[in-house]
C-alpha cells in the first residue's frame, strides 16, 4: 500500500504528475480522511479537482484510522498536524510499503518508526527514471516544485542533478 500525506499529494497534482503516477504504481493508494479534507475540502483549485477525480474513480481510496490514540501521540511527539499524523498512523497500522510525505517532522517520525517514505521530489525523479516523463517535462515540473514546495535549495539541486544524470 502507498499512503499519501496532503502536501505530497497536492504537490504531485500541482505538477500534473498524479495521473501518470497512479497509472504506473502497482500498489493500492490510500489517504486518511483528514488528508482528503485538507486536499479537497476547502478550495476548488485544479489540483483539488484532480485529486477528487482520482478519488471518484477509486484510484485513491480513503481509509479511516482506527487508532485515535496513536494519531494524538504522533501529533504531540512530533509536532504534527492532524493530516500528517493520520497519514503516518495509517502507514504504520496498515504496514504500508511507502508513505508520500514532505513534512520534515513527519519524515523524522517515519525514520523513527521504520516507515519507508518518499517526497514529491522523489516521485518526480522516479517517474523520470521509469520513463513516464521526459527530461524537459521533468525539469519544468522541478521548477514548479521548487516554487510551490518548501524545499531547501540543496535538495532541489540534488534532484536536478539526478534528473540530468538520467539523460
Amino acid at each position: 500500500m502507498f499512503i499519501f500525506d496532503a502536501s505530497t499529494l497536492i504537490l504531485t497534482a500541482k505538477v500534473e504528475l498524479l495521473d501518470a503516477f497512479l497509472a504506473s504504481i502497482k500498489l493500492e493508494v490510500a489517504i486518511p480522511p483528514q488528508v482528503r479534507k485538507e486536499c479537497c475540502g476547502v478550495k476548488r483549485t485544479l489540483d483539488a479537482l484532480m485529486i477528487e477525480k482520482a478519488l471518484d474513480k477509486s484510484r485513491i481510496r480513503v481509509v479511516a484510522v482506527r487508532n485515535r490514540r496513536l494519531v494524538g501521540r504522533l501529533q504531540v511527539d512530533f509536532s504534527l498536524g492532524r493530516g500528517e499524523a493520520e497519514a503516518i498512523a495509517l502507514a504504520h497500522l496498515e504496514h504500508a510499503q511507502i508513505l508520500g510525505i514532505d513534512d520534515k517532522n513527519g519524515i523524522n517520525a517515519c525514520k523513527l518508526l521504520g516507515i519507508g517514505f518518499t517526497t514529491a521530489l522523489g516521485i518526480l525523479v522516479r517517474s523520470h527514471e521509469k520513463g513516464l516523463i521526459d527530461t524537459s517535462a521533468a525539469t519544468a515540473k522541478l521548477a514548479i516544485l521548487a516554487r510551490e514546495g518548501r524545499y531547501k535549495s540543496s535538495i532541489i539541486a540534488e534532484a536536478r542533478k539526478q534528473l540530468e544524470e538520467e539523460r
